[in-house]
């Protein structure tokens, strides 16, 4: 419960910070802080001119009455000259009841008519027929993403072009939920939208420039809620096409896989989280990853996890077909590499305390065979 309110306190100083400075580095990657006043998409734009209207119009009232108060505890103080007797009483006036009435009453029909029409520009919004279309679906405590145009699912990454005045390419997602109430929100590319059991809503982006955007369920859904991260990956779209290629095509076939790490690295990394160090050899590699293979589809992982192309036909998991072309693992609780998915696959309640997967009680000959097989998930 600790880690939960640290990392919710963490994501939202960080949305505060955003104000200050949007973008942040992580390895080789560039993140956009989630950052709702710096905009990088259509429906974000229209949502964030909504709000400075409705922060200008507080901060002009919070403006008068703060003058007021002031001028009042000022000219109203207590004096040394003063007699002691009670100021003459004024009971009731027509004017300032009136006053405090009718402009309360005028600014909320201004906010609930530009809302309102904001609401409806962003969700009648009509979208080319030939937008690109995903369906995400919010399980405990991940994200399910399809893609029915091309065929093919993966998890916790959304992967979409950018768009331009002379091209739009906007994206139309489809929400759904597998189990309780979840929240897609990335400040920067849309505003929040629930996912609701037994209901699909939709919702829809329009990124205008190309960067990695942050998101987060934005709805409390049980104990790893603030561990239910979401990540927009937006690309050029002739860097999306060739993303999408590698996604379409079946797992790599063990024999035609290169392994091009550099067995020393292997060896060193393997020694962090308790691993034990292992004189890794490319050669020995491919044998550790077949025997992986072996073992990965004679335990439970093939009941919960899909990989296209092999007997892993799961469903209860996110789908490992290109595990390895993702930046983090357990929906952004670490960064994919290779200690960290180490110890995901020895024991995840490490990383995620309360996650579904379960501590298989693997020896550590068998996490160095499963995850040599799952590195090669590319």
């Amino acid at each position: 419960m600790a880690k939960w309110r640290l990392s919710t306190l963490i994501f939202w100083f960080s949305i505060l910070l955003g104000s200050f400075n949007s973008v942040w580095a992580s390895s080789d990657q560039v993140y956009k802080i989630p950052n709702a006043f710096d905009p990088h998409s259509v429906p974000a734009h229209d949502i964030h001119a909504l709000s400075m209207l409705v922060l200008a119009i507080c901060a002009a009232i919070f403006l008068v009455v703060t003058v007021v108060l002031v001028y009042v505890v000022v000219r109203y103080r207590h004096r040394a000259t003063d007699d002691g007797q009670e100021p003459q009483q004024i009971y009731g006036s027509s004017q300032i009841e009136l006053a405090w009435t009718v402009i309360p009453i005028l600014i909320t029909i201004v906010l609930i008519l530009v809302t309102a029409r904001t609401i409806g520009d962003i969700q009648d919004k009509e979208l080319p027929k030939d937008a690109l279309q995903i369906k995400i679906i919010g399980h405990q405590w991940w994200w399910e993403v399809r893609y029915p145009q091309y065929g093919f699912v993966t998890a916790n990454e959304i992967h979409v072009p950018v768009s331009s005045s002379s091209h739009r390419l906007p994206t139309r997602i489809i929400l759904e939920s597998s189990d309780v109430l979840h929240s897609f929100w990335v400040p920067q590319l849309a505003g929040k939208t629930q996912l609701v059991p037994n209901k699909t809503n939709f919702t829809w982006i329009e990124p205008l420039q190309t960067g990695t955007y942050l998101g987060n369920c934005a709805q409390y859904c049980g104990t790893q809620h603030a561990f239910m991260l979401l990540r927009v990956v937006v690309h050029t779209p002739e860097d999306f096409q060739r993303w999408v290629a590698n996604q379409k095509r079946p797992a790599a076939s063990l024999t035609s896989v290169a392994f091009e790490s550099n067995s020393a690295d292997i060896a060193q990394q393997q020694t962090i989280n308790g691993a034990p160090q292992l004189a890794v050899k490319k050669t020995q590699l491919a044998v550790l990853a077949a025997e992986g293979q072996k073992i990965f589809q004679s335990v439970a992982c093939v009941n919960c996890h899909r990989i296209a192309g092999t007997s892993a036909q799961g469903i209860f998991g996110p789908d490992l077909t290109h595990l390895m072309s993702r930046k983090t693992i357990g929906a952004g609780v670490a960064e994919n590499t290779h200690p960290n998915l180490w110890q995901w696959v020895r024991n995840p309640q490490v990383l995620k305390v309360g996650c579904l997967m379960p501590d298989m009680q693997l020896t550590h000959r068998q996490v160095d065979e499963i995850v040599a097989y799952l590195e090669t998930l590319r």
